[in-house]
């Protein structure tokens, strides 16, 4: 079959859903592995990470599931849900990249609002500073993170502030970040193609009096 006919498509479209399962297992993985050292105790980031490695093992055992018996249902849905998954990836890109210094340091500090303190003090620990940022209109919560930062520089009595490292390098964590966002959901749009192309071919084996 010349590439395009009815076996390309299909053996484009499980390679793509292979590589998808092989992404929410890592995923997964890293979750465990991060947990199991100690480096995140955040349970709710944790539950995030493998919830979503979790739901894209789902979609890609069903796009693999419904690319291999061309079952016409399964293909739909699949479809649909990788295109919501690509439209929300392709936003969450574009931010990422648009973002300036104002929209960093509101990001930081409403995510730093959301953390455990147990999580807080872990990445203290990790970024060997205490506390987000020393400004005037969140000193109380930067005076209580000081009290419970176990950092090392600590004991010197010299320790920056997490959201001055943090800012350092957020510009270009975004664009990686925005980066790769944007190349998977160009992968996703693929998917989504190649699954509308596929479930609209006949298979050359079935009955030819038989409908798609």
């Amino acid at each position: 079959m010349v590439c395009g006919g009815f076996t390309c498509s299909k053996n484009a479209l499980c390679s793509l859903n292979v590589v998808y399962m092989l992404v929410g297992l890592l995923l997964i993985a890293v979750a465990a592995w991060g947990k199991g050292f100690g480096l995140v105790s955040s349970i709710h980031i944790i539950g995030g990470v493998i919830a979503v490695g979790v739901f894209l093992l789902l979609i890609a055992i069903v796009g693999l599931i419904g690319a291999i018996h061309h079952h016409q249902v399964m293909l739909f849905f699949y479809m649909v849900i990788l295109f919501i998954v690509f439209l929300f990836q392709f936003g969450v890109s574009c931010s990422c990249l648009a973002m300036n210094q104002g929209q960093q340091v509101a990001l930081l500090n409403s995510t730093w609002g959301l953390l455990e303190n147990n999580t807080k003090t872990d990445l203290e620990s990790q970024l060997n500073c205490c506390g987000l940022l020393n400004v005037s209109n969140s000193r109380p919560q930067f005076e209580a993170d000081l009290e419970n930062c176990r950092a090392p520089c600590k004991k010197q009595g010299n320790c920056p502030t997490c959201g001055d490292k943090m800012l350092n390098h957020a510009t270009e964590a975004l664009k990686i970040l925005g980066g790769v966002g944007l190349f998977f959901s160009f992968s996703e749009i693929l998917g989504v193609w190649l699954a509308v192309r596929y479930r609209n071919q006949k298979d050359p084996r079935a009955n030819p009096s038989a409908f798609l």
